[in-house]
């Protein structure tokens, strides 16, 4: 098959396409909330808007578009059935997945939110996730679970809120040590930019991507803390990858 890898791969609709999915993120968590609370199934604070899902779908299905304009084929790409094997469990469901009509892995990419007012219960949480999925993926192709593939793409996508909440610093206890000095007075948008960068740094992803965004009286904006995290070069390394991979089949 040949690949269809233009020159410039970012191309300005996609600009477009990321707004209007912050936009249905931010709508799909309110619908999800209020269909919840008619049912009398309200979860504690606002995490019947996480436990509802589909918040994340219209950012999956631009990647989604993203694949196919460097010409992987759709039937290539899974959102449901999404299951592959770890190494500490013996599966985890990623929320994008392109494995070849050879069955090989190409990319997978997890995509994540976090919204207030709650943020120190689950910013743990969320580095724990990130890290432990990141070593069983790795750990089951090191042992032989995808069989004699060539390395794949993993990707790592946050969407979070921007408020007083994660934008001020954080106290921190330090009992007997000190913390690293990057989170001596970080806030949460801080905390994980840092984690996004390490991520990176020590090869647990490919890419990844940090994107802020609020919703003021239903005005609704976006932004990236961080240049190296932003939108445009996650995307772009994911499908130079898969461009890559292609013209490598072709």
């Amino acid at each position: 098959m040949r690949s269809r890898m233009p020159k410039a791969l970012w191309k300005k609709e996609y600009d477009s396409e990321l707004s209007k999915a912050i936009e249905f993120f931010w709508k799909t968590r309110e619908s999800q909330s209020e269909e919840q609370k008619q049912r009398g199934a309200t979860d504690a604070g606002r995490r019947g808007t996480v436990t509802g899902g589909q918040h994340m779908n219209s950012l999956a299905q631009l990647m989604r578009h993203m694949a196919t304009d460097v010409g992987v084929p759709p039937a290539w790409i899974y959102s449901k059935a999404n299951e592959l094997p770890g190494y500490f469990r013996p599966t985890k469901k990623w929320d994008l997945l392109i494995i070849s009509d050879d069955k090989r892995l190409l990319a997978c990419i997890e995509f994540k939110s976090h919204v207030g007012p709650s943020f120190g219960n689950n910013y743990n949480n969320r580095v724990e996730e990130a890290l432990g999925d990141a070593v069983d993926i790795h750990s089951a192709y090191q042992y032989g679970a995808f069989g004699t593939q060539d390395p794949f793409w993993a990707g790592y996508l946050m969407v979070l809120e921007k408020s007083p909440k994660s934008t001020s610093p954080v106290e921190v206890k330090e009992p007997y040590f000190s913390v690293l000095e990057e989170f001596a007075k970080a806030s949460y948008m801080d905390r994980y930019r840092i984690l996004c960068h390490k991520l990176m740094m020590e090869r647990h992803y490919d890419s990844t991507c940090l994107i802020w965004t609020d919703n003021i009286g239903g005005h609704i904006s976006y932004g990236m803390p961080d240049k190296r995290l932003s939108f445009r070069n996650f995307a772009s390394s994911y499908m130079h990858f898969l461009a890559g991979k292609l013209e490598a089949k072709s």
